[in-house]
């Protein structure tokens, strides 16, 4: 993983985009995913995720009693990564312009992630 001269591209509450601005090299963070993607494989698996028809998989799986029906393969023929509809459509909006570009904006009540307990 590169350490140096990375910048953050953008951020959604569930993940990160950035990319080193030496090797470009994209780092993906989503939920407990992570991702290092060179600059064809970042496009290829955008297109990816913009091409997914997430009704049909989820027509497919109706009946399937995981909560997560729609699948993203991997290179490696034992391993899917599986999705809900609202984790793909954040996905796509991280991968998009319409995430909130870092340092960008101030932070929102929204972005704050604190359970509040009140005694």
């Amino acid at each position: 993983m590169c350490e140096n001269n990375i910048k953050t591209l953008a951020k959604v509450t569930n993940g990160e985009l950035s990319v080193c601005c030496e090797c470009r090299v994209y780092h993906l963070e989503f939920n407990n995913i992570y991702l290092e993607l060179n600059e064809n494989e970042f496009e290829q698996f955008k297109n990816y995720l913009f091409d997914i028809e997430m009704d049909y998989w989820e027509y497919k799986y109706a009946s399937a009693k995981v909560k997560r029906k729609i699948p993203i393969p991997s290179m490696q023929q034992n391993l899917v990564l599986m999705f809900k509809r609202e984790e793909i459509v954040e996905l796509r909006m991280l991968l998009s312009s319409r995430a909130t570009h870092v340092f960008n904006e101030a932070l929102t009540v929204r972005d704050i992630d604190y359970t509040l307990i009140l005694n």
